[in-house]
């Protein structure tokens, strides 16, 4: 009879197994989020441009932001959007939080000169 007070069901077992491993989930996850932060420049959602969407970016949730790769929308030519970049266009720039880079630095500066140039060529003839 001894023995009966130190026995389980099979229920009261699998409920301490389940919590044992809720808790080493946890766990990993708090070191993986502590290596995100040590590793990764941080959001500051107060810095971002009001948007109008009733959802939140991805790098907003995740607290910080990662490299993002891309193709060159002109050369094709494979970049990364690294995590200082992306925390500038977002906070210092005041982009829209739900652009992303298209363009390599080359290209961007052809298509700001281009741009440039075309509005020359109109003012140009609207002067006319």
């Amino acid at each position: 009879m001894a023995t009966l007070g130190f026995m389980k069901s099979g229920r009261q077992r699998r409920a301490e197994i389940d919590l044992k491993r809720a808790e080493s989930r946890e766990k990993v996850a708090s070191r993986s989020r502590q290596e995100a932060l040590r590793n990764n420049v941080m959001v500051n959602p107060a810095l971002l441009r009001p948007t109008n969407s009733y959802s939140i970016p991805d790098f907003v949730e995740r607290g910080y932001y990662v490299d993002r790769s891309f193709r060159c929308k002109d050369c094709g030519k494979a970049e990364v959007w690294s995590p200082t970049q992306q925390k500038w266009w977002y906070e210092s720039a005041k982009g829209d939080v739900w652009t992303t880079a298209v363009r390599c630095r080359p290209c961007r500066r052809r298509e700001r000169e281009r741009v440039v140039a075309a509005r020359m060529v109109s003012t140009a003839g609207l002067a006319r």
